[in-house]
């Protein structure tokens, strides 16, 4: 059985991710790109948060294309309410996420 080294539960019991979770301050933003696209920016993750799985979750549950790059989540079209809502969904703290 494989213990983590941080919190020292067993890897099936691990808290890290949860704790790490409730410890973040997001912010939520939008940007006009090129011909008057608007994409939707995601920043604020910090070390211990899998973003790669958080932006493929975001773009399935959403429909929409995007990328992760430089510890920010970057998603076509207007997304700030929805964001929010499926963010707090995979378990981050509602009052740590900024519009």
């Amino acid at each position: 059985m494989e213990i983590c080294p941080k919190c020292g539960l067993p890897k099936q019991a691990c808290v890290c991710e949860q704790i790490v979770k409730s410890s973040q301050k997001i912010k939520i933003t939008t940007d006009k790109k090129r011909y008057g696209k608007i994409v939707t920016i995601v920043t604020g993750f910090e070390s211990g948060i899998n973003i790669r799985q958080i932006a493929k979750d975001l773009k399935n549950s959403l429909a929409c294309g995007g990328t992760y790059k430089e510890d920010k989540i970057e998603l076509q079209g207007e997304h700030k309410k929805k964001v929010k809502e499926m963010l707090v969904k995979f378990g981050f703290e509602e009052d740590s996420i900024e519009n």
